[in-house]
């Protein structure tokens, strides 16, 4: 198992800011799409964004419907990490987001999928 270290998660006011940050381990061959997706309580897990070919220059980018134009994912190829900036946030954003990735562990890997553990994002009225 791949273990993809979250952070940035917490408690934020109706129309402020968060930024979540994933990365995987160094050593991590190579890595295909990483991104987020969220599950709010009574609800299916849903993608919020997605970037692919992270290590590579100029990765594409996917979002929901539900973010584009207030949430943003970069990536840092170098390190291994992504960043999801969310910026005007409502509380309907309220949600355990989990950090998504598909790698290769080494040169002679199959692709994997792994997810990270999960942080707790509130917006709150």
């Amino acid at each position: 198992q791949v273990q993809l270290e979250e952070s940035g998660g917490g408690v934020v006011q109706f129309g402020g800011s968060l930024r979540l940050s994933c990365a995987t381990p160094e050593n991590i061959f190579q890595i295909n799409d990483m991104g987020w997706y969220r599950q709010a309580p009574g609800k299916k897990r849903e993608l919020v964004a997605i970037i692919a070919n992270v290590l590579n220059t100029g990765g594409t980018p996917t979002y929901a419907d539900f973010v584009k134009g207030r949430f943003t994912i970069s990536g840092i190829s170098a390190k291994k990490t992504v960043f999801l900036q969310m910026n005007n946030l409502k509380p309907e954003d309220t949600a355990v987001y989990s950090c998504y990735a598909n790698v290769r562990r080494t040169s002679w890997s199959n692709w994997s999928e792994h997810w990270g553990q999960g942080t707790q994002v509130t917006v709150s009225t």
